[in-house]
């Protein structure tokens, strides 16, 4: 069976993830205690496994979830 591919998300796809939000708001919501926990911190930023960010915003961001603005 063959391994299913890793899906990851750095700030910016966040970002636009969440209608296009500021850095600074996006940063205020990646900080959060109930936000995933990245899976690795580059040089460029902090990475997240798509499928926790989507869950995170399923259960916090419902208006996101659609495409809708915040």
């Amino acid at each position: 069976m063959p391994a299913k591919p890793i899906s990851l998300m750095g700030a910016h796809e966040i970002r636009v993830r969440l209608g296009g939000v500021s850095r600074q708001r996006a940063y205020q919501i990646t900080t959060r205690a109930d936000f995933p926990k990245p899976v690795a911190d580059l040089a460029q930023g902090k990475i997240w496994l798509t499928e926790d960010v989507e869950t995170w915003m399923k259960a916090h961001r419902p208006a996101a979830d659609d495409g809708d603005e915040m």
